[in-house]
């Protein structure tokens, strides 16, 4: 019912949009002296309309999807038996609403309900119904009301242009708002739920821990419950992965935009740079597909025939697959930023008797270096969050090496198992995943400030 009422809504507007235009046209034809004469073109009549039509009834629409599942649900508990409700807990009454709505969505669950619950299920039904019917005719009736509204200020007068451009200013600045806030909520949920896993893991045992086993005790006498939280081992192989993969994309990538941007002709140019860039659209979980069944294997053969242990899954298999997905961010933006370089520069060079290669060291690339780097940025941002390919071809053990060809694991991957399944946010296992993302946020922040210092000094040298 909601989706109908938002596409009435949207017919409302669209035929708003429509008549306002229409009506603004035929103003404008019958139009013969100064004063009859528009001061906004019809399209932008039609625009207002449309704006007060759909954009109040939306927001409404909007406001009533979020409000209505936690109305209904405060509703079913007061209308269930006080016996009932009195002895259950915040987990206990969630599990309750869980199978009344489950009931009501015509789900066959186990066991015979008990009579209260089928009672809850028909008047859930019920007040869904009469809630949807509500918020199809408030929404009809606040769309009709905003087309009225702005249909009476309609006049050849109206500075319509002008009110339409405020609208979108508006919006923008809603949509501005909506990307702060949504950083801020994303920075204070961390912080918070960090904050309650360190009163109950100290931090230095986190920040200075050599053992990362994130096991909680389900029973007293449980074996292997004591947990080790200690980051370290995690980290370092986030870092070893992320050293590797950028190790092998960084000279690959850059040396293929030099060799596109100032050696290769204009037709392997067209042909090589899309081929490329199609390596950014494979999906992760092909790359770790061939990781596992053809990278893997080869380190395992190249290092037994070197007398090293290779294990089956390794921090190699990972990186060097992983470079193989960076080369194109590298190359793709590092040939843009060496295009960009003005042509005065390379003819400058070569008229005072550099040669090529000398031009290319000593002008190109330090001009071209901020686009360099912004390269190199989001490459490294992709390596450390990267989580399917680590999982396939690295593992989810943390061992605390620095050697390539062991297994090791990385932040991402950790965040994702420690948070599979339902478990509840009340136990250091599941907090350690903040914590962890929290650090993690904090790494990625100071690489971000290091490379804006770095842009910021040679873009003003060179500008």
């Amino acid at each position: 019912m909601i989706l109908l009422a938002t596409l009435l809504v949207l017919a409302v507007a669209a035929l708003g949009w429509w008549l306002a235009r229409r009506r603004a046209r035929q103003v404008e034809l019958r139009a013969h002296g100064h004063r009859d004469r528009l001061h906004s073109r019809p399209v932008y009549h039609g625009l207002y309309v449309a704006i007060w039509t759909g954009v109040p009834a939306l927001l409404l629409l909007l406001a009533w999807i979020v409000v209505q599942g936690p109305v209904l649900d405060a509703l079913l508990l007061s209308s269930l038996p006080q016996d009932v409700v009195r002895g259950l807990d915040e987990n206990a009454r969630a599990v309750l609403l869980n199978e009344i709505k489950t009931r009501a969505a015509g789900n066959a669950l186990p066991g015979q309900p008990a009579p209260y619950v089928l009672e809850a299920v028909q008047r859930l039904l019920r007040w869904r119904a009469i809630a949807d019917m509500a918020a199809l005719a408030l929404s009809l009736a606040v769309a009709l009301a905003g087309l009225a509204f702005s249909w009476r200020r309609l006049s050849p007068s109206f500075r319509a242009r002008k009110a339409v451009e405020r609208a979108f200013t508006w919006l923008m600045l809603l949509c501005a708002s909506l990307a702060v806030l949504t950083t801020v909520g994303i920075v204070l949920s961390l912080i918070f739920e960090t904050m309650r896993f360190f009163t109950m893991v100290p931090l230095s045992e986190f920040l200075f821990g050599l053992r990362w086993e994130p096991q909680i005790a389900f029973r007293p006498d449980q074996v292997a419950s004591s947990g080790a939280f200690g980051m370290i081992p995690v980290f370092a192989g986030t870092l070893l992965i992320s050293a590797i993969a950028l190790g092998f994309a960084v000279p690959v990538g850059l040396l293929s935009a030099i060799y596109l941007a100032e050696f290769a002709s204009g037709r392997f140019r067209a042909v090589a740079k899309p081929t490329l860039e199609f390596l950014a659209g494979i999906p992760t979980v092909v790359y770790g597909f061939f990781a596992i069944l053809t990278v893997a294997p080869a380190i395992k053969r190249f290092g037994e025939a070197l007398g090293i242990a290779a294990a089956p899954n390794s921090a190699l298999a990972a990186g060097l697959v992983m470079g193989i997905m960076l080369i194109p961010f590298i190359s793709s933006l590092s040939d843009d930023a060496l295009a960009a370089v003005p042509n005065a520069l390379r003819e400058g060079s070569i008229g005072l008797g550099a040669t090529r290669a000398e031009t290319i060291r000593h002008v190109l690339l330090p001009a071209a270096l901020p686009g360099i780097m912004a390269g190199v940025l989001l490459a490294a941002s992709r390596a450390i969050g990267e989580t399917m390919i680590v999982v396939m071809a690295a593992g989810i053990i943390a061992t605390l090496t620095l050697n390539p060809f062991e297994a090791v694991t990385t932040v991402t991957v950790q965040i994702v198992t420690l948070l599979i399944g339902d478990t509840e946010f009340d136990n250091p296992k599941t907090l350690a995943a903040f914590a962890l993302g929290f650090v993690l946020f904090l790494v990625t922040l100071a690489l971000n400030m290091l490379s804006m210092h770095i842009v910021r000094k040679y873009r003003e040298q060179y500008d």
